[in-house]
């Protein structure tokens, strides 16, 4: 039997805090220095909202996924940042009866749903707090408040779309 196209993830073995650090870092190098420079300054801003997280980072298929939740379980995680190629996207992972006056939350699932970020200055919007807190009271489990913040690569896709826009280069390949 032919292997799926979807099953071309391989999952991590542990590794320490420092190389976690430096898997991440070398994910984020992937995309155009705006992006990586975006995404960089929207996960500090994330790490500071919710300081005692467990950060789960999937190099996915289609983006780089970084998870905040209480556990090492995924389907604990409340938010996450996904970076594409040309913008960053913060998702609620629990959105489901998430209370959201200024229609702030974009897509139309039943359980996740994102705002696209302008800026990491987004994160520090009224709106999106409120949206932040309810969900974090929402959430199946709560944060920890005297966690301790982990990093931890969850798996890394064989196979990636490409990480740039067409036509953006990288300073290396430039003449």
């Amino acid at each position: 039997m032919p292997k799926s196209k979807f099953r071309s993830s391989t999952k991590q073995a542990p590794v320490s805090s420092a190389d976690a650090k430096e898997q991440l870092d070398s994910f984020l190098a992937k995309y155009t220095p705006e992006i990586a420079a975006f995404a960089r300054r929207a996960l500090a801003k994330m790490r500071r909202i919710v300081p005692g997280a467990v950060e789960l980072v999937y190099d996915n298929y289609n983006a780089l996924a970084i998870g905040f939740g209480p556990t090492e379980s995924a389907s604990d995680a409340i938010f996450s940042i996904a970076v594409f190629p040309r913008w960053v996207s913060m998702f609620f992972l629990q959105a489901k009866g998430l209370n959201d006056p200024e229609r702030r939350l974009e897509g139309k699932g039943n359980v996740a749903r994102h705002i696209r970020l302008a800026s990491p200055a987004t994160l520090d919007e009224p709106a999106i707090r409120n949206l932040m807190e309810d969900a974090v009271a929402l959430a199946s489990r709560p944060f920890d408040p005297a966690g301790k913040h982990r990093l931890i690569i969850k798996s890394i896709s064989a196979k990636q779309r490409p990480r740039r826009p067409a036509g953006a280069v990288r300073k290396s390949q430039r003449a």
